[in-house]
């Protein structure tokens, strides 16, 4: 495979600003296709932005971002979400809609003047829903919903999409542990099984290595080190990047690296 078409997304030399604050300086990433890859760092770090920035929704100040080797500054808004699915943090909507009617705005992307709602959208609706365990409460107001229930029914949405690319922002934020277990399942499938680009950001450190295939430490706006997460869980680099002292043992299930933190830096 050509070495450019081998990386589904690249950031190059991006650096993006909230006023006078530099965020993102200068950050270059290869997200590789096919693969789950796990932005993790510390708070205000700049993984949400970088997320908003591959989605387009803030423009850089330099750099840019590649999608199939292709600048995405120069696709429309509907193209460019026919192929890249985010789900943001906090997202709202009018408390009375209902989980299907949110769950249908996924496919707007889809739409057009002249084509109408039509049987895949309705399969897409429908498959997002019951891959996301929310089928049964379609009815339902959105204002009704527990925190866990409600995340569920936004996942739902991003899955309508039916992008190649899906990027989650917390996506297991106020969700129990089953839930955090039965979400991060269902990405892997969509992953594994169907071939889709996953990045996800995640605080969980141990549920980042547990499923990522490239896990990238963000600091101060750059990439510190990115790589397989029996690379990237060492105790001297959670110190740098999350200042906390750590030690680190392998998951006797998952035969992954685990980090069991001691105290501060």
């Amino acid at each position: 495979m050509d070495d450019q078409l081998a990386n589904r997304i690249e950031v190059k030399d991006l650096t993006l600003s909230y006023g006078t604050d530099v965020v993102l300086d200068a950050l270059s990433l290869p997200i590789p296709a096919g693969q789950i890859t796990v932005l993790a760092g510390p708070n205000g770090c700049g993984k949400s932005t970088l997320l908003r920035a591959i989605r387009r929704l803030h423009a850089p100040n330099s750099g840019q971002v590649l999608l199939d080797a292709e600048d995405i500054s120069g696709l429309n808004g509907k193209a460019l979400g026919r192929r890249i699915g985010l789900l943001a943090q906090s997202p709202s909507a009018p408390q009375d809609m209902t989980v299907e009617e949110l769950v249908r705005l996924g496919r707007y992307p889809h739409q057009a003047m002249l084509q109408p709602w039509s049987p895949k959208d309705d399969e897409a609706v429908s498959a997002a829903m019951a891959g996301t365990g929310v089928d049964s409460m379609r009815s339902r107001r959105i204002g009704s919903l527990s925190g866990g229930q409600l995340q569920r029914a936004w996942i739902a949405m991003v899955l309508a999409q039916d992008t190649d690319v899906i990027c989650l922002d917390e996506p297991v934020n106020h969700l129990d542990m089953a839930h955090q277990l039965d979400c991060l399942e269902l990405v892997t499938r969509l992953n594994r099984d169907q071939g889709r680009t996953i990045v996800l950001v995640l605080h969980d450190l141990n549920l980042a290595a547990r499923y990522a295939d490239q896990l990238v430490f963000v600091h101060n706006g750059r990439v510190r080190e990115r790589g397989a997460p029996e690379v990237m869980m060492r105790a001297d680099l959670i110190a740098e990047v999350f200042d906390v002292n750590a030690a680190i043992i392998m998951d006797p299930i998952h035969a992954r690296p685990v980090c069991i933190p001691r105290s501060r830096a």
